[in-house]
């Protein structure tokens, strides 16, 4: 078993590495049209594998919808794991779930996730507060990515109340405040660029994990306006990348390098 670093560190490693902090979703989509996959549970899980080894040099990371794997059952996580362990350490695993409960399900939670699985960092409701957190920051060697301000139109009901102080900049406070092992980020929708600002300035010390741009229209350069070098912005794309042109592997890397040109010159 490889040694493990502190996940900054492990953060900071693979920008240096990859020149980029691209994280690709691998959203494969069965109603979808491509040359790498058909409908079929094994046509989406070779071509999972087949983006992976044809990408891994390009990314920082991938992040891994636990919605697209567990619609097809138990099948379906015996998919995320094989896919986990052909990743391997060419790049950082972010397992995005979602979870947040209290007590020994939260526990259960993180020890499924970053024990079973493996999995390098993770996505968590911060509703129910701290204890539903704690069991997935235990270790500094794995990160928790709390969710702030996300970018899905319903985001106002909840995270962007009371106007005087919002729910989301009061989550931001709250991890900035906690976070004792240096393995909290935020996640931060990019077609809330308006409100990153803010967000950055309350959470100087925070990465970003930041959806939401390309299909659902975040901006690139908006977005990474709040990088920096201690603490930077995770940009993650899926369909963009994954459909782009004709779909083809080639096609991929074309559209990563794309990317990876656009966030580096939104950095410079």
């Amino acid at each position: 078993m490889p040694v493990r670093v502190p996940f900054y560190n492990r953060i900071a490693a693979e920008i240096s590495a990859k020149g980029s902090s691209l994280c690709l979703g691998l959203d494969l989509d069965q109603r979808r049209s491509s040359p790498l996959h058909g409908s079929s549970f094994t046509g989406l899980r070779d071509a999972s594998l087949a983006i992976v080894d044809a990408t891994a040099d390009l990314v920082w990371g991938y992040k891994l919808n636990f919605a697209f794997f567990e619609q097809h059952g138990a099948q379906g996580y015996r998919w995320l794991e094989e896919l986990r362990a052909a990743i391997g350490s060419r790049a950082v695993v972010i397992g995005d779930g979602k979870r947040g409960d209290i007590g020994s399900s939260a526990q259960r939670y993180a020890d499924a996730l970053l024990g079973n699985l493996d999995l390098d960092a993770v996505t968590v409701s911060p509703y129910m507060g701290h204890d539903s957190i704690e069991p997935f920051t235990a270790d500094p060697t794995r990160g928790a990515f709390i969710l702030c301000l996300t970018s899905n139109p319903g985001s106002g009901d909840f995270q962007q109340q009371p106007l005087h102080d919002p729910l989301y900049m009061r989550v931001a406070r709250w991890a900035q405040k906690h976070n004792t092992h240096a393995n909290m980020g935020l996640v931060v929708g990019a077609t809330q660029a308006a409100d990153m600002a803010s967000i950055r300035e309350t959470a100087p010390a925070l990465p970003f994990l930041v959806p939401g741009i390309g299909i659902q229209g975040g901006d690139i350069k908006a977005a990474m306006g709040a990088d920096r070098p201690e603490a930077p912005i995770i940009a993650t794309v899926a369909r963009s990348i994954l459909y782009h042109g004709g779909g083809t592997l080639d096609d991929i890397r074309r559209a990563i390098t794309t990317f990876n040109r656009a966030i580096g010159d939104a950095r410079s």
